[in-house]
């Protein structure tokens, strides 16, 4: 199935997505009042008893789309899990090694935004960047999760674009500025669930600016994979459903180019994942 959340008639809901139109859940199941709260109900594993004889009420054109998880209380995103990126990183200049345990930082809601809706180049830097990205989204709480277990905690995924202000991920040691400015990320447009995809997840993964193919890779090149990252986290925190994992970007992005490239305002970017869906967004000064 897939799931998304949105604004329609100035409201916000959330809904199944079928065809091109939307069931929309959140009046149907008022109950659930966010797909987060529907992740975490027993009515999520049920999904499928659960809207069978609902029908579709909304265009999908129709709607303006918020990030697939609005709120979530975490963003975990993952530093350099791909190889050729981490390389990438260090021909650049980074004085970094492969750790033993996932590198690990946390993003705020307010810096991702929805499929369709701008991100903002920020006023105090021209350094703007994209990393396409696989999201994995949360279904259950858990604390302290074996690796065997890891995937059964998984609700979904999606695609995510950790956009980054590289100056300031650069300003000190730690990268968090750079990768938290307001609307500088997005996710989306679904949250699909894992029966549709098959598993072990090794997807293809594109990212395009204006049309031309910067990022291509797949997923089965992470090095600490799914079931490893959400088993480390969560003996960090308590993992809570709706709680996001961005998995990391593979290499080409701009900083990594020489000349280096960034991405200006009338920019479009997309983030195309195999059976994940196509993230698309416009780029627009602050």
């Amino acid at each position: 199935m897939k799931f998304v959340s949105f604004q329609f008639g100035g409201r916000s809901s959330w809904g199944l997505v079928r065809d091109q139109a939307i069931v929309d859940l959140g009046s149907h199941l008022p109950r659930h009042s966010t797909l987060s709260d529907f992740i975490a109900s027993p009515d999520f594993a049920n999904r499928d008893a659960v809207v069978a004889r609902l029908e579709p009420s909304i265009d999908l054109s129709e709607v303006r789309f918020d990030p697939v998880i609005p709120r979530p209380e975490k963003i975990i995103c993952l530093s350099r899990n791909y190889m050729d990126h981490h390389k990438e990183a260090v021909a650049g200049g980074l004085d970094r090694k492969i750790t033993d345990f996932p590198p690990i930082f946390l993003r705020i809601w307010r810096s991702v935004v929805g499929h369709q809706e701008p991100m903002l180049l920020p006023r105090v830097s021209e350094q703007f960047d994209w990393e396409g990205e696989l999201a994995v989204v949360i279904g259950c709480q858990g604390r302290h999760i074996p690796v065997s277990e890891a995937m059964n905690y998984v609700a979904g995924y999606a695609c995510f674009n950790e956009g980054s202000v590289r100056d300031y991920q650069h300003h000190a040691y730690q990268i968090t500025p750079g990768k938290n400015f307001n609307s500088s990320g997005s996710f989306g447009p679904y949250l699909v669930t894992p029966d549709e995809l098959q598993a072990p997840l090794h997807l293809d993964l594109q990212t395009r600016i204006n049309g031309v193919t910067v990022q291509s890779s797949n997923t089965s090149n992470m090095i600490f994979g799914i079931e490893r990252t959400i088993s480390y986290c969560s003996d960090i925190f308590d993992l809570v459903p709706g709680d996001v994992l961005a998995m990391g970007t593979p290499s080409g992005v701009g900083w990594g180019r020489n000349p280096k490239v960034w991405l200006k305002a009338g920019d479009r970017v997309d983030v195309e994942i195999e059976g994940v869906g196509l993230l698309s967004n416009p780029v627009k000064a602050e």
